[in-house]
């Protein structure tokens, strides 16, 4: 964070001083909410919480190094105290976002926000020193560590913002005004909670009513191939730039094709030039986030070539998330377990598929590791149905579908598309389909995992990460 006293902290957020000798001592170190993160200079925030009360570790984080606790009463030891801390650690980043003056991208959607997020980050840090949020940390609390991580040396600040509901993004908005914002698709996650599209599109759509006008900066930049984003366009007064593979987005990619590992390559169009871009990153879906963050990249001074050239340079920041690791036995992971909906479900069988035709030349098979996906409401029991038959139309080789009654909807769906006898199946938790796969893959097979975070499927990719490492493998 740039330095602030605490006295300029406690005027910004309300608070009263306690047990502080000396006011103009500054912050000097990161604000941070988990004990374990301070550092000398520190400002800890103290949330209480369900289980844990963070109050109950001001007198450890001020040893540790931790200039003073943000709470929400006296806690023996320097302390600003206020009302409310998740209002106050809004205030405070409103304030420092404000007094640093960089660049602030904010992006929303329904599916991709993070992947997005990340190529953005990567890009503009070929321009200027970017801070970007870490993982998913897109809500109330998250967003504001994150802008208060600037330095002053940060000049793009790219913030992921996150709804699970109307007015959620708007008071994201209020805590950190950006410059340019991006939405890039409007899906069917969370839609259990919103009640429909419609009312997900109303909800992503505030960001774009939070910009600036035209004249005074604002860019919003819009998905051409998504008729509700698209119609946003009517709802700001910011400059509209759209992107996508439409013929009528201001950037968009032409001659979209996969390499035989899954890598999307892509010749790049906008309003500066065009130039070729070949990814590190795995599956189709990945060429409209590309798109996304090389209209912010324009936008903000970079020519087609530098863009091009950071987008084929650009990794996967976030763990979880397509990540693709070779055992030494010749067995792919593909751990995309962080989260899952309907759209990213499909992507991630599309990129298993394009990485299908590398692993057949091999003698591999391609695995589909599929549990539950939340939050879908009454679209639960379509949805799950919808992916299962997927699998199926996408040859994938074989379905293992983990946990209760929706993992039993996805093999349900694959069977009744015409699935290959034994080549579904369900198992009842990690553990068993952990045990089916160390007796059944061989050399060659490429193997998706993939589930809503609360499943936690994440254990099975490490699981046959850690076989692998030990040397296991099934002689069939």
């Amino acid at each position: 964070m740039i330095a602030l006293s605490l006295a300029e902290i406690a005027a910004v957020v309300g608070g009263q001083t306690h047990d502080i000798p000396d006011p103009s001592v500054q912050v000097t170190g990161q604000v941070v909410r988990d004990s374990r993160e301070v550092e000398p200079g520190s400002l800890f925030v103290a949330f209480a919480g369900e289980r844990v009360d963070g109050h109950d570790f001001a007198a450890a984080v001020v040893e540790a190094g931790a200039v003073a606790v943000l709470a929400s009463r006296p806690v023996g030891v320097p302390a600003v105290v206020v009302d409310d801390v998740q209002r106050a650690l809004g205030a405070l980043a409103r304030h420092v976002v404000q007094k640093l003056g960089a660049t602030l991208v904010a992006l929303t959607g329904s599916a991709g926000k993070t992947s997005t997020k990340d190529l953005i980050a990567q890009v503009l840090q070929h321009k200027a020193p970017t801070v970007y949020t870490p993982g998913s940390l897109n809500n109330e609390i998250g967003l504001p560590l994150t802008a208060l991580s600037a330095t002053e040396e940060t000049r793009f600040l790219v913030l992921e913002m996150g709804a699970r509901g109307i007015g959620h993004i708007r008071y994201l908005t209020e805590l950190t005004p950006p410059r340019i914002g991006l939405v890039i698709n409007v899906g069917t996650a969370h839609i259990g909670e919103f009640g429909g599209r419609e009312q997900i599109a109303q909800a992503k759509g505030e960001l774009v009513e939070a910009l600036p006008s035209e004249s005074d900066g604002g860019t919003a930049i819009l998905n051409a191939d998504d008729p509700l984003v698209r119609a946003m366009a009517v709802r700001t007064k910011a400059k509209v730039i759209f992107f996508g593979e439409s013929g009528e987005a201001d950037v968009r990619a032409e001659n979209v094709r996969l390499t035989d590992k899954g890598q999307p390559a892509f010749r790049l169009h906008t309003p500066s030039g065009a130039s070729d871009v070949t990814m590190r990153l795995y599956g189709e879906h990945h060429v409209s986030n590309a798109l996304a963050a090389a209209a912010v990249a324009h936008e903000l001074g970079m020519s087609a070539d530098e863009i091009a050239t950071a987008l084929s340079e650009a990794g996967s920041l976030s763990r979880w998330r397509m990540e693709v690791t070779e055992r030494p036995d010749g067995v792919t992971i593909v751990n995309d377990a962080y989260n899952a909906n309907p759209e990213s479900m499909r992507a991630a069988l599309r990129a298993l598929a394009a990485m299908g035709s590398a692993s057949r030349a091999k003698g591999g098979r391609t695995w589909a590791v599929l549990g539950k996906m939340a939050e879908l409401g009454d679209e639960a029991l379509a949805e799950h149905d919808a992916v299962g038959r997927l699998a199926v139309r996408l040859n994938v080789g074989k379905l293992v579908a983990v946990g209760g009654r929706e993992a039993s909807w996805l093999q349900l769906g694959a069977y009744n598309e015409g699935s290959w006898g034994e080549e579904s199946v369900h198992v009842s938790d990690a553990q068993a389909a952990v045990d089916l796969l160390r007796s059944e893959l061989r050399p060659g097979d490429v193997v998706l995992v993939k589930a809503s975070r609360s499943v936690g499927l994440e254990s099975v990719a490490q699981a046959l990460l850690a076989t692998g490492a030990e040397g296991e493998v099934s002689a069939r």
